[in-house]
């Protein structure tokens, strides 16, 4: 399902996505509006569900999580009840970030962080390969973060 968007509504989503904190009367000053007809336009737009909700972004390494891997998954079978199980076990799990289902060589890649690499060995033997189903797991550690964006090109 995808939504009519105006130029107006374009520009609130870049705006919000940019700096959710934004109060209603700069965010109407910035598209030109009155601070009422923003505010219905922007709930609005949570209403139909393209704007899920507000976060806060943490920096990784402050936070104390120097280190991303990415971590392809190959499960032993791939039935309904094999993924849902697997699907559920990731769910609670804080050191990852990201879980993808695939199609292609691996059934699953995953954004995983981690302190260091104590810690990536503990993810990696007590956790990753411990989830339902799993048989191979192929991580990929970065180097370096070039680009990192949670914003939609609206």
């Amino acid at each position: 399902m995808t939504i009519e968007l105006d130029s107006r509504d374009r520009s609130i989503l870049r705006i919000l996505q940019m700096d959710g904190r934004i109060t209603n009367s700069d965010l109407a000053e910035k598209v030109h509006l009155s601070p009422s007809a923003c505010l219905r336009r922007v709930r609005q737009l949570e209403e139909s569900g393209l704007i899920r909700g507000y976060a806060m972004l943490l920096d990784d390494k402050i936070a104390g999580f120097p280190g991303t891997a990415f971590v392809f998954v190959t499960l032993d079978q791939q039935g309904r009840a094999s993924l849902e199980g697997f699907e559920q076990a990731v769910q609670n799990l804080p050191e990852i970030l990201e879980c993808h289902l695939l199609a292609g060589a691996h059934d699953y890649l995953m954004r995983v962080i981690y302190r260091d690499s104590a810690d990536f060995e503990r993810i990696h033997t007590d956790i990753i390969t411990q989830l339902p189903g799993v048989t191979r797991v192929q991580s990929t550690l970065t180097l370096r973060t070039i680009k990192k964006s949670s914003a939609l090109p609206v």
